[in-house]
């Protein structure tokens, strides 16, 4: 009998060689490590087709018959196998690039084989490449000989001919000589009863080595609720914690007489529906006496500012300090100005801090922090300065959380006795899903409503070939006194790709557009900060009418006069980003529009994308879409905070309702038994030991 902590290499049909490369390739050291590497999808071995049946628009597909022939072609490297194969309604062409040496004694003559692989048309012959083989009498024989799981590979395990059948016949040693009583039971009885799940070692073992689709959906759902349940139960039990262990400011409402007066007299406009449901979740936890960690999401222009100067004012009134940090010079300075201009007509002193502040203003603002006499501050990473303390800070805001790294949120929060209550406010979309997954352990409030009166962005998508329309509007929109943004994806010239690039773009535009009579900037990221932020200075005056830009612009500039997003290459963003960039424009009272350039060689998922844009300005339906396809973690912003757990089969962009049923099922064992010792839980208790339980805290840091 085997153990689940045995080396690989120890287990029949392994070895040293092949050890070496499941433990480099993929990570499999242990027997545990091998029986938990799943499948990600499976092939029906049951249906057996005719080769006069077979067409090239085919999956792979399955057939039996006997070679007629085999030839190795070439030497060396470029040595090839080709064999000819028939069932006696026609015949197909099997080649092998690699792996010769296994499979050209395997080929024999006169015995009946099963053939399974790919259909291509090769100048009008039917052929398969790599197709996997097996004799007809074993294949009849072999327990998986209906459903086989396709595993992960690589480049290295694929030359090494480490193919799916070799995985199968390794885990099928494996399960063999491996007790029921080594695969220990991690969920609770009664969820497995109430959800009917089967039990772990069946679960592992029919995935393995199915039998019937039903089986494997039976246990794939196991193994999906349990990695969604782990992740929110974590996040329960740290909510849990954190809200009897964190003590938070206490705001009374009573004390509201800044607040009240600026609803009054000083409001811009009527708060939506959407501002007054956030404003009523910050204050139900502001009210509390308990630590506020709330993520507000918005779509650009939602009113995410006014509704942190809210936040803000209610700090204020009951005598603390408020900050808001945002992730550049431009935006802090622009979040400052706007704030000043709506606060201009009460007592409240309000300061910008950033990298560029003259040091004796430094001082002043340090001093001014100190003793109270600044009320509200507004910067950027200069914030967390040592130099830079509080006399009482009550509420931080942090703009775009996810350009900050962890370690420089944190500081902020360790500058008071009592951590501040933290509004974490982001003008990216993100899903409900992953929201619940990277998020799950903070409060998310969402302004799904723009404010009356914006003017819907026209979106339109412009091939190369079409592109003297887009420098008609562009001459229009500059007569009419308006601004443009040109945005490209690269800022070098690539060999690989074809797509225009920065400085070419920026050559052709002021050619088109020649000075004096019009005046065109560009802005990149391996500028200065200092030429960059004097760069969109120029822009923001009204100086500049067109800015050629990479996506350094995406966040930390608002022009209301800027009518036209232009970007180029549009099929090589993302559906997020390029829902940002659009965001760019829109802002005023006028027209808007936006072009999505894109080459003439469009993808399916780029034209997916693009018509995605076209259709809708819905920043949380873009999301969701975009996720789908291009997964979680290529999401604007979640590369940067890192996904809490890797999962081997849940799919934060299809398993949304498994997610709903793992995490009311979290926390409600959490809120019913907080220490996890009632008897009925001690697998779950015992499996957060196991668990790394010390991974970031989104409530602490986000």
């Amino acid at each position: 009998m085997i153990h689940l902590t045995d080396d690989i290499q120890y287990l029949t049909g392994v070895g040293p060689n092949r050890a070496n490369l499941l433990k480099t390739e993929l990570g499999i050291f242990t027997i545990y490590d091998l029986i938990n590497f799943l499948p990600f999808r499976y092939i029906d071995r049951s249906k057996f087709y005719s080769i006069a049946e077979l067409a090239p628009s085919q999956a792979a597909v399955q057939i039996k018959g006997r070679f007629v022939s085999k030839q190795i072609i070439g030497t060396g490297a470029k040595a090839y196998l080709k064999a000819i194969f028939t069932d006696g309604t026609g015949r197909i062409e099997l080649t092998w690039f690699k792996g010769i040496k296994w499979i050209d004694p395997s080929i024999k003559a006169g015995i009946d084989y099963v053939v399974f692989g790919k259909v291509a048309d090769f100048h009008g012959i039917l052929s398969m490449t790599h197709p996997d083989i097996e004799e007809l009498a074993k294949f009849i024989n072999h327990s998986q000989a209906e459903f086989q799981g396709v595993y992960p590979s690589t480049e290295k395990t694929k030359k090494a001919n480490i193919t799916g059948k070799v995985m199968r016949t390794i885990m099928e040693n494996a399960f063999v000589n491996l007790s029921p009583s080594e695969i220990k039971e991690t969920l609770p009885q009664y969820l497995l009863e109430k959800y009917q799940l089967p039990d772990l070692n069946t679960t592992l073992r029919t995935l393995h080595m199915p039998s019937n689709l039903n089986q494997i959906s039976k246990a794939q759902l196991r193994i999906k609720f349990e990695e969604l349940f782990w992740v929110q139960l974590v996040m329960a039990m740290r909510k849990q914690k954190e809200t009897e262990t964190i003590k938070g400011h206490l705001f009374i409402r009573s004390n509201d007489k800044l607040l009240p007066t600026f609803y009054k007299e000083h409001l811009p406009f009527p708060l939506t529906r959407a501002q007054i449901r956030v404003m009523s979740e910050i204050r139900k936890d502001v009210e509390s006496g308990k630590h506020m960690n709330r993520l507000v999401q918005g779509d650009v222009g939602s009113g995410k500012t006014l509704v942190a100067v809210l936040a803000m004012l209610m700090a204020i009134d009951n005598g603390y300090q408020a900050c808001m940090m945002a992730p550049t010079e431009i935006l802090a300075q622009q979040h400052a100005k706007s704030i000043q201009e709506l606060l201009k007509d009460l007592p409240i002193r309000v300061a910008v801090l950033t990298g560029s502040t003259p040091k004796k203003t430094r001082t002043e603002i340090a001093e001014g922090l100190l003793d109270g006499s600044i009320h509200l501050i507004v910067g950027t990473h200069a914030l967390l300065e040592d130099t830079v303390q509080f006399k009482n800070i009550g509420l931080s805001v942090i703009d775009e959380q996810h350009r900050f790294g962890v370690a420089q949120r944190a500081k902020l929060w360790s500058k008071n006795e009592i951590q501040p209550h933290v509004l974490v406010m982001t003008a990216t979309p993100i899903p409900r899903t992953l929201a619940m997954t990277l998020y799950g352990d903070l409060d998310v409030s969402v302004i799904d409503e723009l404010p009356p009166g914006r003017k819907p962005i026209k979106t339109t998508m412009l091939r190369d070939t079409q592109r003297q329309k887009m420098y008609d509007l562009m001459r229009n929109q500059i007569a009419l006194g308006r601004q443009v943004y040109i945005v490209y994806p690269l800022i070098q010239e690539s060999e690989r790709m074809d797509f225009k690039d920065l400085e070419a773009g920026y050559e052709i535009i002021t050619q088109i557009f020649p000075a004096p009579k019009y005046k065109t900037i560009m802005v990149h990221g391996k500028m200065k900060p200092a030429e960059k932020d004097e760069a969109m200075q120029k822009f923001a005056s009204g100086e500049a009418q067109i800015m050629v830009a990479t996506t350094v612009i995406e966040v930390g500039v608002n022009v209301p006069n800027a009518t036209v997003m232009v970007i180029e290459s549009s099929e090589r963003f993302g559906l997020s980003q390029l829902h940002q960039l659009r965001g760019r424009v829109g802002r005023g009272a006028d027209m808007s529009y936006c072009l999505l350039m894109a080459g003439n060689k469009l993808t399916k998922e780029g034209q997916s994308r693009l018509e995605a844009m076209v259709q809708t300005t819905d920043g949380f339906q873009l999301a969701e879409l975009d996720m789908k396809l291009r997964g979680p973690g290529d999401i604007e912003g979640t590369q940067q905070s890192g996904l809490p757990i890797s999962f081997k089969l849940a799919n934060l962009a299809r398993d949304g309702q498994i997610l709903n049923l793992a995490r009311n099922e979290a926390f409600a064992i959490v809120a019913k038994d907080p220490s996890l010792t009632n008897a009925e839980n001690a697998h779950l208790k015992a499996g957060l030991k196991q668990r790394n339980t010390n991974t970031v805290s989104w409530r602490d840091i986000s």
